[in-house]
């Protein structure tokens, strides 16, 4: 038993009224019960020990059904409050007594799960008591991250969890075709579902969610090896209300995929083909005009795409406020230029890796994208310092550019970072292997813009040849291993 001094018990019912809200949650009946225990000759004494009528008491305040906060409170109250906690304070909650542990585990307090934390560690049999506590509450659910799930918990899910909206499975590996099933069965209201690197799942699960889930707007397969442009056109045809498609690295989808897309869903505003390097420009050609109301849109690792796909988006994509197509090596400054002409909604642009670019690039997009917040320009080998200070002068330069890759742009000098100085809420600089940028030009960058990030890599001097005595046999690294 802990021995304190009546000071410290004064001080912790202090801390007590303060942490409740400076509600009197003692009472008068406990009030009198502190005065009579404070005239106490052995409760006076520095050294006394705190009963067990204390501690009971204590109890009984926070603890016991009967206490006073539970009282005072309507369940209705306590529950509304318990609505606002993550899983984690639910559980702790839980465990304070018996009307708490009712009151934090009833299904209107679980109407969105993220499991995230847990990840991996989270079993089947948490998930399945999660559904029958959940029930028809559920409305989103996070699992991304739990390796460990498979499908039969998941078809537990489905059964019991009808109204479930919002379905995160990103990165669970065991999840198959047969969970997909389940919830094409079970879950018509879902809207949402992420199944990124769920590398089991196959055209079958596209056609079932086709079938029992009209109401879908968003899917993401990203790394789905298996889909095909059969899976993709069954989705295309019995989810009309697709708003998002998100396919990163799934190979198998085809310009005649896209093309069915478009047609089915004119509504898509946010469409990711990371890699998709089967697609052509007719396919983008389509997609432009069909859903003219894209604001974002992913072509990179697109390689066999050419200015015919830019001029279509600039033509029928005003709104297009986001644009990634790293390692389309065929687009030239003449796609851009239409581009930068119409899209003046622009705020993020990757050209990495798009070879053929010149400064007239940087020309056009500083006088027709002035909202321009994030450019990439990495690996574009024909920009030069003029571009940049095209770039330097313009309205989004001097208002909204706050990130700007410039990795392996070999004639990029620090001429390039005098101009940038202009720049007042740029944030961020990415200059490795530029050859041509020095220590002092960094310096002096910073010196105008103290918060910027430069991120630039030298490499080290090589050392002099030694001055005599025969070569090593092995290098460091070899005598080391």
């Amino acid at each position: 038993m802990s021995y304190v001094s009546r000071n410290k018990f004064e001080s912790a019912r202090k801390h007590i009224q303060e942490e409740s809200g400076n509600l009197d949650v003692l009472g008068p009946e406990n009030r009198s019960w502190w005065r009579q225990k404070s005239k106490n000759k052995q409760f006076n004494q520095s050294n006394s020990s705190m009963t067990v009528e204390t501690v009971k008491q204590l109890t009984k305040v926070f603890c016991d059904d009967e206490a006073l906060i539970n009282k005072k409170l309507p369940k209705e109250l306590i529950l509304r409050i318990f609505s606002y906690l993550d899983v984690v304070s639910l559980c702790r909650c839980a465990q304070v007594s018996k009307a708490w542990n009712v009151l934090a585990l009833d299904g209107s307090n679980w109407q969105r799960i993220d499991l995230f934390d847990f990840q991996k560690d989270v079993e089947g049999p948490i998930i399945e008591n999660i559904s029958r506590r959940c029930g028809g509450f559920l409305r989103q659910l996070s699992l991304r991250g739990c390796q460990s799930i498979a499908d039969g918990s998941m078809k537990t899910l489905a059964a019991l969890c009808p109204n479930v909206e919002d379905l995160n499975l990103n990165g669970c590996k065991k999840i198959t075709d047969s969970t997909c099933q389940a919830l094409a069965k079970h879950c018509v209201k879902i809207q949402k579902l992420n199944l990124d690197s769920c590398a089991a799942i196959t055209d079958l699960s596209l056609k079932a969610l086709s079938d029992g889930c009209p109401q879908l707007t968003h899917i993401n397969i990203s790394w789905c090896g298996n889909v095909t442009e059969n899976g993709v056109e069954a989705l295309a045809r019995g989810c009309p209300k697709l708003k998002s498609f998100i396919s990163k690295g799934c190979r198998q989808i085809t310009s005649k995929a896209v093309v069915c897309l478009a047609r089915f869903c004119e509504g898509l505003e946010v469409v990711n083909l990371l890699g998709c390097n089967n697609l052509r420009d007719e396919a983008v050609q389509v997609l432009a005009e069909k859903c003219n109301k894209l604001h974002y849109l992913c072509l990179s690792g697109c390689s066999q795409l050419t200015d015919t796909s830019l001029i279509s988006l600039a033509q029928q994509c005003p709104y297009l406020s986001t644009l990634e197509v790293a390692g389309c090596s065929q687009f030239t400054d003449a796609g851009f230029q239409a581009l930068a002409r119409s899209c003046r909604y622009l705020e993020k642009m990757d050209l990495d890796e798009c070879v053929l670019i010149t400064d007239a690039t940087l020309i056009h997009l500083a006088m027709g994208c002035p909202r321009i917040e994030y450019l990439t320009l990495s690996h574009c080998e024909l920009i030069t310092d003029e571009g940049i200070r095209h770039l330097s002068m313009s309205p989004c330069a001097a208002e909204n550019l706050t990130v700007l890759e410039l990795d392996n742009c070999p004639l990029i000098t620090d001429a390039s970072l005098e101009h940038l100085t202009s720049c007042h809420n740029l944030q961020r600089v990415e200059l490795y292997d530029c050859q041509l940028i020095t220590r002092v030009g960094i310096r002096r960058l910073r010196s105008h813009l103290t918060n910027i990030k430069v991120h630039a890599y030298f490499a080290p001097v090589t050392p002099p040849p030694s001055a005599g005595g025969s070569r090593q046999r092995y290098c460091r690294c070899c005598i080391i291993l």
